[in-house]
């Protein structure tokens, strides 16, 4: 999803390889999955509002019920007023070099992920022309969304799996992979405070202290805007796991099953209209003063 002379995130890179930002007019919604369908439906009609009577694609690519979600995602896009909605689902790779599937993001404003497996959709993706066109979407000032796998698969890391529920581990904490990389420097996990997962998002943030670890409870979305500002939304809590000043950490010990040790890392809880400067690392209250 990296063009030879830019980001994803619409960076140019110098020659010694640094990154040159260049901001893409588009947002990000990650949704940390079982967003409400049936109720208020915030968090989905924060998306069609975002696509600003535009055409909204649901992508299903992370799916092994891929139809049923699309069944479903059509029905409330259609209800929350949305009146163009198409359906992205190619099953192999080499599906993504066809003229229709690329048409079918000929105006969009928005583009939603569905939940699955994370690696189902960089697999599918990663390096071909429709992630390109995804991509042009995001910086000409469309939304990318996604919620569960769809939300973790938007950086430029992403993780895959790990252990929950318990403490980090020096060794085996978690596994990552490249993702799409929208998103720069930071991590993104999700069903968080429901399947217990800060040890594993402190194991991912210990292994790169650059990343920001970036955790979404279920039916609440970090929206990320141009101007790198994030914003929580929805019924539950954000966290950011900010490492960068850590003084120490036991990552690079042999001793694979001791507990994970790090020092000074910063940790941020954002509620809905709380907001957090992912340029300065600066937390923001939605309250009023």
């Amino acid at each position: 999803m990296v063009e030879s002379k830019g980001g994803a995130d619409g960076s140019d890179r110098d020659a010694s390889g640094g990154a040159r930002p260049e901001r893409p007019g588009g947002a990000l919604v990650l949704i940390g999955g079982h967003e409400d369908k049936e109720g208020e439906r915030e968090i989905l009609r924060e998306v069609v509002s975002r696509a600003a009577g535009r055409p909204v694609v649901v992508a299903t690519l992370a799916s092994e019920v891929a139809g049923e979600l699309w069944d479903e995602y059509e029905r409330v896009f259609r209800a929350l007023g949305a009146g163009d909605v198409r359906h992205l689902d190619i099953v192999q790779r080499d599906q993504a070099r066809e003229a229709r599937w690329l048409e079918i993001l000929d105006g969009a404003g928005c583009v939603f992920f569905t939940g699955g497996d994370q690696l189902k959709i960089t697999s599918k993706l990663g390096g071909s022309r429709l992630a390109d066109a995804i991509c042009a979407v995001y910086r000409r000032g469309g939304t990318i969304a996604g919620t569960s796998a769809g939300a973790s698969v938007m950086s430029e890391t992403m993780l895959v799996g790990g252990a929950g529920e318990e403490s980090a581990k020096v060794r085996g904490a978690v596994r990552m992979a490249p993702g799409l990389g929208l998103v720069r420097d930071i991590l993104v996990d999700q069903h968080f405070a429901q399947r217990g997962r800060l040890g594993r998002l402190l194991g991912a943030v210990a292994h790169n202290p650059r990343l920001l670890g970036v955790g979404i409870d279920e039916d609440t979305a970090a929206v990320i805007e141009p101007d790198r500002r994030l914003r929580a939304l929805g019924t539950g809590a954000v966290y950011v796991v900010d490492g960068r000043k850590l003084s120490h950490t036991n990552i690079g010990e042999e001793e694979g099953d001791r507990v994970l040790s790090l020092f000074d890392v910063r940790l941020h809880v954002l509620s809905a209209g709380d907001s957090f400067d992912l340029e300065t690392g600066r937390p923001m209250s939605g309250q009023p003063r």
